[in-house]
């Protein structure tokens, strides 16, 4: 029998408040400074996963700079200089690219705890833009502090060439899900991988809010508008989801998989 949820809107989770040595910052974004050890993700984040105590104290060493970004503002933007890679410690972003007709398209969604900026390592350039989807807050994690403490630790050397490793394996899921899948298809995945990373995160892996629009979501996995919101509708007739505004609901998540391929049979 298929378990009914029932739908509701999910508020944004309590965001962690700054301390009170916030410094005025440039385009009105608060920041302080923060170490490893004092933060509520540093199971997640890049350097204090897995390590031991005395690691941590190392990695204690390099002070990260935290700061809030506001709905609709950019934490980056295509062309400037890579200095950082960014632990967002709540909130939600969306890359996005500028194509030659000067339209926007949407190339990834990072939500908390996980790192934005990996894809500027090797240009030492960010070759996209992350705009917050909204109110969020991140921590920069400065990569030349970074890599010279991968050089004493090496359990982080091995933390960041799994995040490296995970990063080339969702370009190329990416690439399969434009090339082959029909709408259906990349409907279904994009939000089971959602379901996923939310899992990961401690969060329900069947109901959340979708952070971003319908056309956000087309402009990602090159859809319409209208093909979003028709095959939304007839994932939920099956009984696989339950959609009310931005509210998603899996109900049926194994049947849900058995979308995937389906448009192959």
């Amino acid at each position: 029998m298929t378990r009914r949820i029932q739908a509701r809107i999910i508020p944004p989770r309590r965001r962690t408040p700054i301390d009170s040595a916030v410094a005025p910052a440039p385009a009105g974004r608060a920041q302080c400074n923060t170490i490893c050890s004092s933060c509520n993700l540093r199971e997640l984040c890049l350097p204090c996963c897995n390590l031991t105590p005395s690691e941590r104290g190392l990695a204690d060493r390099i002070v990260f700079n935290r700061s809030r970004v506001r709905r609709g503002e950019a934490l980056y933007r295509s062309g400037d200089r890579f200095t950082s890679l960014y632990a967002v410690r709540n909130g939600f972003f969306k890359s996005t690219i500028v194509l030659e007709n000067g339209r926007d398209q949407v190339t990834g969604f990072c939500i908390a705890g996980e790192v934005l900026g990996m894809d500027s390592i090797g240009p030492e350039r960010h070759g996209c833009n992350a705009i917050a989807l909204e109110d969020s807050e991140v921590c920069a994690i400065p990569f030349a502090g970074l890599q010279a403490l991968a050089r004493e630790i090496p359990s982080l050397q091995h933390n960041f060439r799994k995040m490296m490793s995970r990063e080339i394996v969702r370009e190329q899921g990416v690439m399969l899900l434009l090339g082959r899948m029909n709408a259906e298809e990349r409907l279904a995945v994009f939000l089971l991988n959602l379901s996923q990373r939310y899992a990961a995160q401690g969060c329900s892996p069947s109901e959340f809010n979708l952070r971003m629009t319908r056309e956000e979501i087309g402009s990602y996995l090159g859809m319409t508008l209208e093909t979003v919101s028709r095959t939304l509708s007839g994932l939920q007739q099956e009984g696989l989801i339950v959609v009310q505004q931005r509210f998603i609901g899996i109900v049926d998540s194994a049947n849900l998989k058995r979308v995937i391929g389906r448009g192959l049979d």
